[in-house]
């Protein structure tokens, strides 16, 4: 919750058994690992799973204090050791740190086809027209510029956007209706419904 309302698109795991998949689909940036998880691989595992596919920025929290704990995540590639209990602000600050020595921050500014989105200025443009969305419009507009092309379920906007996944995904229709009407009233239609499987938005129209 905390680094969704921090801006950044967050998938949660409780365990590493698909940890392959959430590779593959989610592209994270930065990977949060909890040392000892209640099923599946531990901490270490997933670490070294995860240093086998990709190099970017590894994190472990743990309420171990034990120094052997702190040298075996680090032993298999951790960037950081975050030891519980720990405020919110320094775990947001740990990421960014950890995202910008890794080259990893996500660019302010999202451009795709006439399509563009400041996240500095939290402003959101079609055509050079200003679209008067609300908070939750822009979250799923900046979600589908990041993920441009790639077709997203309801039930992840949920989890991306709203932050849960268990819910009415009348959510979603509502919400993608609005921001529709917004972005056709200076342009054709860019994001597309999928049939039983989610939207996309492509910058060219059907």
């Amino acid at each position: 919750m905390a680094l969704g309302a921090d801006g950044h698109e967050v998938r949660t795991e409780t365990s590493g058994a698909s940890i392959d998949q959430s590779l593959s689909e989610f592209r994270p940036s930065v990977a949060l690992v909890d040392l000892h998880l209640p099923d599946g691989p531990d901490g270490v595992s997933i670490a070294r799973r995860i240093r086998a596919l990709s190099d970017m920025p590894v994190m472990f929290v743990s309420a171990s204090e034990h120094v052997e704990d702190r040298l075996a995540g680090f032993q298999v590639g951790a960037d950081d050791f975050l030891t519980k209990p720990f405020s919110m602000a320094e775990l947001l600050v740990r990421v960014q740190a950890l995202l910008r020595r890794a080259n990893r921050l996500p660019s302010p500014v999202l451009e795709v086809g006439d399509i563009r989105v400041d996240d500095r200025a939290h402003i959101a443009t079609r055509n050079g027209h200003t679209l008067p969305l609300r908070h939750l419009e822009y979250k799923l507009l900046t979600t589908f510029c990041r993920n441009s092309g790639q077709v997203l379920s309801k039930a992840q906007l949920l989890d991306t956007v709203w932050g849960f996944a268990l819910s009415d995904v009348n959510l979603v229709e509502v919400h993608v209706s609005h921001l529709r009407a917004k972005l056709e009233a200076h342009g054709p239609r860019v994001i597309h419904t999928i049939r039983s499987v989610g939207y996309v938005l492509r910058p060219e129209p059907e």
